[in-house]
Parts: structure tokens; C-alpha cells; sequence
């Protein structure tokens, strides 16, 4: 019933809005005096300016404070491939994020194509205007290439936040997670659930953070270097975390002994008997949306001491909402032009540090605290 009623509360209130921004001014146009400033004719010397003095753009107009959120609505939150304007609601809501936790503007842009060459130029084509690229729920294995063909050719920051800002929140969700169950944060044995854009970013990002046992599985089983069925990005996970462990198998193969569990994959992938072989006290983040590979309460039931949700009707929403509107507000400040790994570990520390003493019920902060953008921002420099 609660989500019967959620689902019919959050259509009425779309409808009512019309969608969830629209244009400020950061002055009104009240006469002709003003007019003839902020157009014609005295645009033409600002116009003219910049056309000498493009790297100037930032100081002048909108780029200097206006983030592009941009899908080709292949992998849309848990629903799948469902095209542009089953994103654009989406796209919309990481603008009014943006702009509530850290007073950046931004713009939803969805793009009726999902042919690679196409989306990297159109990309690259509208960036003029904007200081910063949020890529959004872009399916793997397109996803890869696309952000990395985008950051070569442009010199402002891209990233795409499903791989990226997840990362960050699940490794500083982990850190602390490791602090409530006593246990070293690079001993863990971590088990991820998931080969796609996130799985492979977190585990990326957990072993550049020191975690030296990491196993990734996807749809077939544990992604090691014995498959011949690997993609190029599968083969280089492969080799960033199968080299620690040697196994093969299942997940029932992987998660024996298991300290923590990531789930970045898909509904009730996870059961009761797989947390009951896990090590004692595990953490057990099951991240799917909306439906999570196991519910809180099941894990719980099975003796997890730790659990994360991507959801935000549980504790511990473990979310990339607490991650990319400060990702792109040290960019803007700092004039970043590339995202790197670095500045993704330090904001995973400093996001992390926000929760002094971590509890089972509390490893990273709720996403109304005041602070987070600003304790992110500091990392990206």
C-alpha cells in the first residue's frame, strides 16, 4: 500500500510541477537602460571579447557555474533501457540536487541516440556552454568508452556519476562499516556483486584504497583471468583484483569467508543462506534500485552486523547523491579539468570522516547534514 501510495503521490506531483526547474535571472530587466546591457547592443562587446578570449567564457556567461546532466537512457535507475524520456525525470532530479546540496545550476539533457560516436560528439558539441559533464545512467559496457573518449577531448570535468560517485560513497560507506565491526578496512575480503559501471568503479576504488581482496562476479560467475568470454573492461577488472585470490566459481564460491558483500546488480540476487557463509559480523550493502539484491530486514535475519540500501526509506542509504554535487563544486571553484583517481579516494576519506563515530545504524552521513558538498569540494583540487 505505502508504495502504491508513493507511486501515486510522486505522478500527481510531477504533473503538478511541470517538471522540477526552471530558468533564474540573477538580475531583472527593468527598463531600456537595463536592456541594452544585458542585449543588444552592449552584448555585441561582450560577444566580440570572448571570441578573442574563449578561456574567458567562465568569467562571463553560465559556463563558469552551469553543469550538463546528460543520459541516453539506457540504464535508468533499476528499470533498464526505457530511452530519453524515461531519463529526463531522472536528469531533472540530479539538477535539483545539484543545486539544493551545493547551490550549483544544472541542466537535464537526454539524447535520443545510444550509438557511441553519435553521443561523444553531441557531447562534445554542446560543452562550450557548460563548466562541467554529469554522464548518467549510461549502460555498461558503452559507458566506459564514452566518458573516456569525452574526458580526452574536453578540457573540463566529466564524469559519469553511476560509476564514479557510487565508488565514492560505497568505499567511505566501507571504511567506516569496517570501524563498527572492528576489522582492518584493507583486510577485508569484499565480494562485488556486479560487473557493470558500478561494480567495476567501486572495485576499482576499493583496491586503489588498499582493500587487497576484491572479488567482482557477473551474470556467469566470478570475472577472472581463466574466462574467454571476458570484454576488454572485464579483462582489466580481471586483472585489478583476480590476481589477489585465484577463485573461480559462483557466488557461492565467493562469498565463504566473505567480510563484506556490494551489491550493484539486481533484485534478490542475495539470500539468507549466502550471508549465513559469510565471515562473522558481515557487511552486507545491497545497492539495487528499487529493489535491492536483499531486503535490510533479511539480512539482518541472517546475522549481517552491518547494511547498506541504495534506498532512502532505510538506514545507511549508501547513494551517489552524497558524492557529485561536491565532486563538481571543488571542480567549478578549483577549475579542475580532470576528475582523477586521487581526488575520488581523498573525497571517499573526507565523506567518511563526516561520521566521527561510526554505528551500525549510522556509517555515512544523512544526505540533509550540512557539510557534505563542502567536505567533498575540498578533496577536488
Amino acid at each position: 500500500m505505502a508504495k502504491n501510495n508513493l507511486a501515486k503521490n510522486s505522478l500527481a506531483l510531477h504533473k503538478k510541477l511541470g517538471g522540477k526547474i526552471n530558468t533564474g535571472l540573477p538580475m531583472k530587466v527593468k527598463n531600456r537602460s537595463d536592456l541594452s546591457l544585458i542585449y543588444t547592443p552592449g552584448v555585441a562587446t561582450v560577444s566580440s571579447y570572448l571570441a578573442k578570449n574563449p578561456k574567458e567564457a567562465r568569467n562571463y556567461t553560465i559556463k563558469g557555474k552551469m553543469i550538463a546532466v546528460i543520459s541516453d537512457g539506457s540504464a535508468v535507475l533499476g528499470l533498464g533501457n526505457i530511452g530519453p524520456y524515461g531519463a529526463l525525470p531522472v536528469m531533472e532530479g540530479k539538477a535539483v540536487l545539484f543545486k539544493t546540496f551545493a547551490d550549483i545550476d544544472a541542466f537535464p539533457i537526454v539524447l535520443d541516440t545510444q550509438n557511441v560516436d553519435e553521443i561523444v560528439e553531441t557531447v562534445c558539441a554542446i560543452a562550450p556552454a557548460f563548466g562541467g559533464i554529469n554522464l548518467e545512467d549510461f549502460a555498461a559496457p558503452n559507458c566506459f568508452e564514452i566518458e573516456e573518449r569525452i574526458k580526452a577531448r574536453l578540457d573540463i570535468p566529466v564524469m559519469h556519476d553511476d560509476q564514479h560517485g557510487t565508488a565514492i560513497a560505497v568505499t567511505a560507506a566501507l571504511m567506516n562499516a569496517a570501524k563498527v565491526v572492528k576489522k582492518k578496512f584493507e583486510a577485508l575480503k569484499v565480494v562485488v556483486v556486479g560487473a557493470g559501471a558500478a561494480g567495476t568503479a567501486v572495485s576499482r576504488l576499493l583496491v586503489k584504497a588498499g582493500v587487497k581482496h576484491v572479488v567482482v562476479l557477473d551474470s556467469k560467475g566470478i570475472v577472472h583471468h581463466g574466462r574467454t568470454d571476458l570484454s576488454k573492461h572485464k579483462k582489466e577488472l580481471a586483472y585489478a583484483t583476480s590476481r589477489h585470490h585465484g577463485l573461480k566459481g559462483e557466488l557461492k564460491h565467493a562469498l565463504p569467508g566473505a567480510d563484506a558483500v556490494i551489491g550493484v546488480s539486481g533484485p534478490n540476487l542475495l539470500t539468507i543462506e549466502h550471508i549465513k557463509m559469510m565471515a562473522k559480523d558481515p557487511i552486507v550493502f545491497a545497492l539495487a534500485n528499487p529493489t535491492p539484491e536483499i531486503t535490510p530486514e533479511l539480512a539482518y535475519a541472517a546475522g549481517a552486523a552491518v547494511v547498506g540500501s541504495g534506498r532512502s526509506d532505510y538506514p545507511n542509504q549508501i547513494n551517489n547523491s552524497l558524492v557529485f554535487p561536491g565532486v563538481f563544486r571543488g571542480a567549478l571553484d578549483n577549475r579542475v579539468t580532470k576528475i582523477t583517481d586521487d581526488m575520488k579516494l581523498r573525497a571517499a576519506k573526507n565523506l567518511a570522516a563526516l561520521v566521527r563515530k561510526p554505528t551500525a545504524g549510522k556509517i555515512v552521513p544523512n544526505p540533509f547534514e550540512k557539510g557534505i558538498a563542502s567536505a567533498v569540494a575540498k578533496a577536488i583540487r
